[in-house]
């Protein structure tokens, strides 16, 4: 999957809630907003990567439903990060009590916690170096 980073700041900038507003006026399009507020904007998978994805998201589901020790989440799950990022990984999973922990209305929007475990499937055209600084940084 490519993305494309846009820097907004020269003639905006993208806020928590101006990115909120954003995603609610574009349901459609898959976007994500980095911590220093850069919009970006992903693109659908292939076949290949889609196939791969949901193999994980299966496993993933498996183990959680066997162990019942949290929640497991989607590719579409946005996350609010302490950081100010918003991303969503191809996979994650949070423990039981810190998404108990939660109010209705914070789990019925971006959930607002860093997941305790992410999987994040590269694409052929992800190229490696970014993985790697995005890992380090944490802003999955």
């Amino acid at each position: 999957m490519t993305a494309l980073t846009l820097n907004l700041h020269p003639v905006a900038q993208l806020t928590q809630d101006a990115f909120k507003s954003l995603c609610e006026a574009n349901l459609e399009a898959r976007l994500e907003r980095t911590a220093t507020g850069e919009l970006v904007i992903m693109s659908p998978t292939s076949g290949e990567t889609g196939r791969r994805n949901l193999n994980i998201l299966m496993q993933l589901g498996v183990w959680n439903q066997q162990t019942g020790l949290g929640v497991a989440f989607d590719s579409s799950t946005m996350f609010q990060l302490p950081n100010g990022a918003f991303r969503s990984p191809d996979a994650a999973w949070v423990e039981l009590s810190r998404w108990e922990a939660l109010t209705l209305e914070e789990r019925e929007s971006f959930c607002p916690l860093c997941p305790d475990f992410v999987v994040e499937l590269r694409s052929p055209s992800d190229s490696l170096k970014p993985l790697r600084e995005k890992r380090a940084t944490g802003q999955t």
